[in-house]
């Protein structure tokens, strides 16, 4: 798959396509429906398949402050997407510029003058624009005009609720693990590269690989039995934290990793962990000898979650 980082960089060959437009947070089995449908109006087409995103996401723009949770941060997004087949993924920096463009503007700047689209398939909750005031209807007109297919992908259900990033993110929020595993086809993840630490869980004898979570705020937070791919052919069993180190005055959300019965380096390392149970919230432990008696306590639960599937 092709990143494609700006209007600008729009090519020759990137033009003629068949696209989609969303945050696609997530890539949960919503989106998944969407990019199946994507996939086959651009082979219908001869066409490439593309993906409109926006980094950061809008939400985060206009919340700053205080930004939603995000589940999956752009290189996990472009992972999950070529995984799936899209061709190419332009990517557009939103920012006051963008935040205050008309939705028309858009449409015909971005989509027909800048990628030419064969086709348009969107969101059945899809805005866009200076005040979210680009909607199908205004889509329609402009494909009717400009001679472009427009379609509309419905909600995806399961069990009866309507799948989205906002219920995952409830769901990751309040620690259910395993009841997301439908909602995204998969288990949560978050992956990234191992950096240095403070070393502090090598002194009680439980040494972390430390990822940067690359995100302004995380959707789970607390102690969790994982499984660690990116090192051996197969995942490794783990426990996982993820919060702020009250221990140590922590202001910066951090994922650390202990990898059960493992003692080789992996700095520098790419990991992707996935979180299947929830353990327990963090506590505000005062002393490390308190924290260490705990954390073996964490460890043996985690073994457990981990050998029951």
């Amino acid at each position: 798959m092709e990143i494609i980082r700006g209007e600008h960089n729009i090519r020759p060959r990137h033009r003629g396509c068949v696209a989609t437009i969303g945050n696609f947070d997530g890539v949960h089995r919503g989106h998944q429906a969407v990019i199946a449908a994507l996939l086959v109006k651009a082979r219908q087409s001869a066409a490439k398949s593309t993906v409109v995103l926006f980094e950061p996401q809008p939400a985060e723009y206009f919340a700053r402050a205080a930004p939603p949770a995000r589940l999956t941060r752009l290189r996990e997004k472009a992972q999950l997407l070529a995984g799936l087949g899209v061709d190419q993924l332009l990517v557009l920096p939103f920012d006051e510029q963008m935040a205050s463009r008309p939705a028309d503007e858009f449409v015909r700047r971005c989509l027909i003058d800048g990628l030419d689209i064969r086709g348009l398939i969107v969101g059945d909750d899809f805005k866009f624009g200076s005040h979210r005031s680009g909607d199908f209807l205004l889509l329609q007109n402009f494909a009717e005009k400009h001679g472009f297919s427009i379609d509309r992908a419905e909600s995806f259900i399961e069990a009866g609720e309507r799948v989205s990033s906002t219920s995952i993110r409830a769901l990751l929020r309040n620690g259910h693990l395993r009841e997301v595993v439908p909602l995204l086809g998969r288990r949560y993840f978050i992956a990234g590269r191992v950096v240095h630490g403070q070393k502090k869980g090598r002194e009680m004898g439980f040494a972390t690989a430390n990822i940067d979570l690359h995100r302004c705020a995380s959707p789970v937070h607390g102690i969790f039995a994982a499984s660690v791919h990116g090192i051996d052919d197969t995942a490794l069993p783990a426990i996982a934290y993820v919060g702020y180190r009250p221990i140590v005055n922590g202001t910066k959300a951090v994922l650390e990793v202990h990898l059960f019965d493992f003692a080789r380096d992996v700095y520098g390392r790419y990991l992707q962990v996935d979180f299947v149970e929830k353990i327990r919230d963090d506590l505000p432990f005062t002393d490390f000898e308190s924290l260490s008696r705990q954390i073996a306590l964490d460890c043996a639960a985690a073994r457990r979650a981990l050998a029951a599937g």
